[in-house]
Order: C-alpha cells, then structure tokens, then sequence
C-alpha cells in the first residue's frame, strides 16, 4: 500500500484530484485544514491504470434528450467511486475486513496442525483516528452551515420587519431576556413610528411585572429571607425590623437567625438588634427554632434570617428542609436576590429555591446595578413578584416598597446612560426620558 499527499482549496477540489490519479478505489486516511486549503493522505494499492476518465458515449448523448436533474458528486468528478462519505466509510470498513479475514486465513494454512479460533475484527488504530477526524470535522462542518442559515433568516426577517428588530436589539441591549424580547415586540404595532412602539413595550413590560406594596410589613407573621450568599439578607431584614419598630414599637417585632455557619453572623444581627430596641435570637436546629417561634407568637412581625449558600451546596437542601419541618407556622418565605448578577446566575437561584413555596422576592443593591433589564426578565419569566427593593447599606432608609414603573423607569435610565452604544457621559442629560 502506498501513501499520496494531496492539497486543493476545498474539500471538493482535492477529492477530485484523488480520483483523477487513484481511481475509486483509494482510502482517505486524514484530511487536514490549513491556511491555504485542504490536506487529504489517500492510500492505494496499486498504480492506477490512467489518470483521466472520459464520459461514456451513451451517457453523453442521453444528457441532452434527459431533462436536466441536479447532478451527482460522480458525474461532477467524472467517476463512478462512492458519491458520499458514508459509502467511502462503509468501503473503507469493508476493504479493512477483507484484508483481517485474508490475514487470518493465511495464519491458518500456514499452521495446519493447530487450530486456531478467528479473532474478532477490529479497525487499526490509524483508521479509527481517520474516522474520528472526519466524523469531527462534519460535525464542525454543520455547526457552521447552522450558524450561517441562521444568519441568513435572522438578516431576512430584519429586512421584512426593521423596526420589530430594531426593537429587540434595543431590549436586548436593556438587558432583557431574548425570549421576552422577541414575546412582547410581536405586539408591536406596526404602524407606530420609533418611539411610540419604544413605549408600547415598555408598558408592555410593566403590565407583566408583578410586584407587592409594603407586603412584609402589612401583615403580621413569620416572613423567612431567604437566598444566595452575598445577596444582603441580614442587612435587608435589619431595614425590615427598624422599619416595623419604628412602625409598631420594638417590643412587637423579633429576629431569628439560623445562620451557624458564617463567622459573626450572630453578632451582626444582634448588633443591630441593639440598636433597634427588639429581641434577637439564635436556633441552632429545627427544634430550636420551633421553640422560640412559639416564644414570640405574640409579636406581630418575626424576622428570620437563614444562611446562604451557593445553589450547588448540600446544606442549602438541609436547610430548606429545616424550613419546611416548621410549614404549620406559616412561615412566609421571601427569595432575596442581588439586582445586579447575571440573568443565568438568577435563573438559576429561582430554580433551587422553588422546592419551597415562594411569596415573592426582593431585589437589593440596585445602586449598583448597570442594567435591571436581567432580573425583569427573572421575575416576569417566573412570575415572581417582586416586593422591596433596597439601593444602599443605610438602616432603615435604603429600602423602599416595589413599584412596577420605579422598575422600569429605573431600567430604561440606566439602558440610556449605559447601554447605548453612541452614549457619551459628557452629553448624558434628561436620562429618565426614556419613559
């Protein structure tokens, strides 16, 4: 057997030239990629007998009483090999299992006194590195031709509806979801102008969000914050308890923290605990916090404030589980998520803390959030209502009920100060005209 390189600018080309010198009976062993086109190592046993193949007669006279037909990669190269990968594969695979079979009868006449058992077939190592680099290379192959197909429709619908994807880069850019994009401009009234389909959509928006006035502290009960680590639990439920005492007196509101894990975490809370004037405690179990929820049932507002873990954490289960085991106290349980995190970070989060039943959630450090597009897009998605919104460190006064054109005011400001792209900080005036 004998190895010949071959190079042309595409796949098509130095196949030809494999058949125009080997005939239909040469193996591909490796194709390679280079800067100025394709490497093809064909094998072959034997010289081919000419290095052009001319048309049969009768085939020739037949192409112009036939109607026209799209023509075969054989007709094109002018061979009669295998005209897809797949039967060059499946010719490969035979021509490997003629040659092992001949082997293995030689093996066995050479040695007629011992009888040996055929061994199972199997495909060198060189083959299966061959068949491995063709199957990856088609595998990348249509991975492009996807991408470009979708390029072209994407650029289609762009000339049939400019504005609507005008509109969806514009709310994309805002930071919103590209499915809630897409849903909410299919509204879109086409004979609106700019501006007026701008606003449509942004009323749009606001009619889908959620949200709940002063809802924690309304009504009294046991409210549970829940959430990630970082996300500002303990200082959102010191706004809450300062809020509330401040509203119904020290001795009507409580604290509980379950957060044994953190260094201090007690210590923080109870601090502030200090400074409020209401009692602070700490459960180090189910049964624990069972007892003291029973010692302050005549409070009107008790606070918990759980650990936080990461959504990839065992003990993030166990302690759900511990909230669960108090369900008969109608423990309220809110999602606390930091504003400014990434919209698959988000999703995420929901997704964990839905094995427990969720009255809504609160959205903090919105004061350093460059878009609020990402958890519009969470919260509308999951029909998660949204409650407080906290924008600072200050006790009690960053922190504020939700409301639905705050929010997304709040977002279409900070898409015109930021995420335009011909934005200049130097000429950032009226910003909260995007609404």
């Amino acid at each position: 057997m004998k190895i010949r390189r071959f190079y042309g600018k595409d796949m098509r080309d130095v196949l030809k030239q494999v058949k125009d010198e080997l005939g239909g009976d040469a193996v591909i062993m490796s194709n390679k990629k280079h800067a100025d086109g394709i490497e093809i190592i064909a094998a072959y046993d034997k010289e081919p007998e000419s290095s052009t193949q001319e048309l049969p007669k009768k085939q020739a006279k037949s192409v112009g009483s036939q109607p026209s037909k799209t023509p075969t990669l054989s007709e094109i190269i002018g061979d009669t090999g295998p005209d897809s990968l797949k039967a060059l594969l499946e010719k490969q695979a035979k021509s490997a299992l003629n040659e092992s079979t001949t082997q293995i009868q030689v093996e066995q006449s050479n040695s007629p006194a011992t009888v040996r058992k055929p061994e199972p077939v199997r495909q060198n190592t060189a083959d299966q590195s061959a068949l491995k680099e063709m199957r990856q290379e088609l595998s990348s192959l249509r991975n492009i031709l996807q991408f470009q197909v979708s390029g072209l429709l994407e650029q289609e619908n762009n000339r049939k509806h400019p504005l609507h994807s005008y509109l969806v880069q514009k709310l994309l850019q805002m930071g919103i979801s590209n499915s809630l994009a897409e849903e909410v401009v299919a509204y879109a009234p086409e004979s609106a102008d700019e501006r007026q389909a701008w606003l449509f959509l942004l009323k749009l928006l606001a009619n889908r969000l959620q949200t709940k006035q002063d809802d924690i502290l309304s009504q009294p009960g046991v409210v549970a914050l829940m959430g990630p680590t970082g996300t500002g639990k303990t200082t959102t439920v010191a706004k809450l308890a300062a809020q509330a005492a401040q509203k119904y007196g020290p001795d009507q509101v409580a604290v509980v923290t379950i957060d044994n894990y953190r260094i201090g975490a007690f210590e923080q809370i109870a601090t502030y605990g200090k400074i409020i004037g209401c009692s602070v405690k700490k459960a180090q179990n189910a049964n624990d916090l069972s007892d003291l929820l029973y010692q302050f049932r005549n409070k009107r507002l008790v606070l918990i404030d759980t650990a936080g873990f990461g959504q990839k954490d065992a003990r993030l289960i166990k302690q759900l589980d511990t909230i669960k085991q108090k369900s008969c106290v109608n423990i309220r349980k809110y999602l606390v998520m930091q504003a400014n995190c990434q919209y698959r970070v988000m999703q995420q989060t929901v997704k964990e803390y839905r094995q427990i039943s969720l009255q809504g959630c609160i959205l903090t450090k919105l004061d350093e959030c460059y878009s609020l597009g990402e958890a519009i897009s969470v919260a509308i998605e999951n029909q998660l209502q949204v409650c407080y919104l906290t924008n600072g460190q200050k006790v009690p006064e960053d922190i504020q009920a939700a409301d639905t054109k705050f929010l997304i005011t709040s977002a279409a400001r900070l898409y015109k100060k930021f995420g335009l792209i011909h934005t200049d900080t130097n000429n950032i005036k009226n910003a909260a005209v995007a609404v």
